[in-house]
């Protein structure tokens, strides 16, 4: 290993204590030898997504949380309620490192031709532990980011775009002709907005304030309903009979929303049908729960007939089912739009101890839109 990489380095850890309490801490670990087809990564940015926030804060109470340790070493701590405390026993006593994806700069490379030619380069890198200051990575989860790309450009190349080029996928695999996407200001929101209209897909936005559809027509999008608005339904069908969606990705997960899309969707069916069914309309439809922003039940209200499905979407099983070549084709798609159409904001940057800082984690524990947070590890600097 080259001398100017440390033998050992700051990772941040989640930790579900006995007691019922969530820790988050920085741990010194030692900096790992790249294998024959792995590349050590020297991490440079990082997004806090929502995905990450299940491990991280472990359904913890955040308005519990208190900070102890030292400006260096800080240590947050905070109460994890009953019903969160029941789905975690396996996770009781170990520390677990957290991040999905990142970017930085490969500096050091295992003997294959592949980890080889990405030594010196900067990458964009999936596989978990990525709240860190370095992370070795097989080459087969990373991404070379473009020459004029920033670590920060690539830092989110892997959850959102291929989350959105997913729903795209996914709509086309069951044969679907448009789609309907819930809390649509967000990052991956306003990514498939892009993605839609460049690949002319009929697009129905839900947003939750007149702001976010604000933000959303400003950006191209032709159908957004807001559900604070008291028109809110018919707003839903009249988007719908115009689009003919009859695919939905609900982020929302609890309440009644995906109850109330099938039943616009069912509306929308039937004022196009020729003949009446006892059973109701003929048309499959179809609500994927990929979030969970609202943690309540989800309600169904069902006078949508009954050809309708509910059910859970999640990116690593998808990758699974359109396989390595498939990958491959939109990792492409992804690379070659990574500062357009796939390109993230974000709100702040903070380093990894930034990170422990309680007023950051209350901020982007709550999910908001136009929130979103960026670990730069160099910052600790």
């Amino acid at each position: 290993m080259a001398a100017q990489i440390p033998a050992e380095a700051l990772q941040l850890r989640s930790l579900v204590r006995p007691d019922q309490t969530l820790e988050l801490s920085l741990a010194t670990v030692p900096v790992p030898e790249p294998g024959p087809n792995e590349v050590l990564v020297r991490i440079e940015a990082a997004p806090v997504n929502p995905s990450d926030l299940g491990l991280l804060l472990a359904g913890a109470d955040v308005t519990t949380a208190t900070s102890m340790g030292t400006p260096d070493r800080p240590v947050v701590t905070a109460l994890i309620p009953d019903g969160a405390m029941r789905g975690l026993t396996a996770r009781v006593g170990e520390s677990m490192p957290v991040g999905n994806e990142g970017a930085g700069t490969v500096v050091a490379a295992g003997a294959s031709d592949a980890a080889q030619k990405l030594l010196g380069k900067k990458v964009a890198a999936a596989g978990g532990a990525m709240y860190a200051e370095y992370r070795a990575v097989d080459v087969g989860f990373c991404l070379e980011l473009p020459p004029d790309a920033t670590a920060a450009d690539g830092a989110s190349a892997f959850v959102n775009p291929m989350t959105a080029l997913g729903m795209t996928e996914t709509m086309r695999m069951e044969s679907h002709t448009a789609l309907v996407h819930t809390a649509a200001a967000s990052n991956l929101g306003q990514m498939l907005n892009r993605l839609c209209q460049e690949d002319q897909i009929p697009l129905v936005n839900i947003v939750r304030k007149p702001e976010q559809e604000e933000l959303l027509r400003a950006a191209g999008a032709a159908f957004v309903c807001d559900s604070s608005k008291p028109g809110f339904m018919d707003d839903l069908t009249a988007a719908l009979t115009q689009t003919g969606a009859t695919l939905a990705f609900d982020a929302t997960g609890g309440g009644t929303l995906a109850s109330q899309i099938l039943s616009c969707m069912e509306v929308a069916a039937n004022a196009t049908a020729t003949t009446y069914s006892r059973y109701g309309s003929a048309v499959h439809k179809q609500v994927y729960i990929y979030g969970s922003l609202d943690k309540s039940p989800t309600e169904l209200t069902r006078n949508y007939g009954l050809a309708w499905g509910i059910g859970g979407w999640l990116l690593t099983p998808f990758l699974g089912r359109i396989g390595l070549d498939g990958i491959v084709r939109l990792r492409e798609r992804v690379a070659a739009g990574l500062t357009t159409t796939f390109a993230s904001t974000y709100a702040a940057e903070i380093s990894l101890r930034g990170a422990l800082a309680l007023d950051s984690l209350a901020a982007y524990a709550q999910h908001a839109t136009g929130q979103k947070y960026l670990i730069r590890p160099d910052l600790d600097k």
